[in-house]
């Protein structure tokens, strides 16, 4: 078992079989020493979870546990690509897109809940640039979306 396996197994995270694309892109685009993961949604077995809008409907708690839902998703197309995760060298960047109402303002606290498993699963190498960004709307009506940016050896 790897290293970056053996942590997650450690914090009870089970990576899924990675999501089908429901559109025209492909999971994740390799180039050089980076890998950029595609916009991942919270899917867990085979179902969307956490369909709504911070600030209506969505608590920031469930946001964050749909944060971390999409990292982990994000996590699952990355292995699926690179085969193994102690290839990760750096998580370099990673975006949140929050579904929420034009006053809402914890988009960084809901970011949290991808931030921190990054960082609970790489260590310092899990410390990254980040954008939170609250949208309008997010496919299928879900609350959160998290791309990622990876340096690979």
């Amino acid at each position: 078992m790897s290293v970056i396996e053996a942590r997650l197994k450690e914090l009870g995270v089970t990576l899924p079989t990675p999501p089908v694309p429901v559109a025209s892109y492909v999971p994740c685009t390799l180039t050089g020493n980076l890998v950029f993961v595609s916009g991942q949604i919270p899917i867990a077995d085979g179902a969307i979870k956490y369909v709504g809008k911070l600030g209506v409907d969505v608590p920031m708690e469930a946001g964050q546990a749909a944060a971390q839902l999409c990292a982990i998703n994000v996590l699952a197309q990355l292995k699926a690509a690179i085969g193994d995760l102690d290839r990760v060298v750096k998580v370099v960047r990673v975006g949140v897109f929050v579904n929420a109402t034009p006053d809402y303002t914890q988009h960084p606290e809901v970011g949290n809940g991808a931030s921190d498993l990054f960082a609970a699963v790489f260590g310092d190498a899990g410390k990254h640039a980040r954008a939170a960004i609250g949208v309008g709307s997010l496919p299928r009506g879900v609350a959160v979306e998290v791309d990622a940016i990876f340096e690979i050896k």
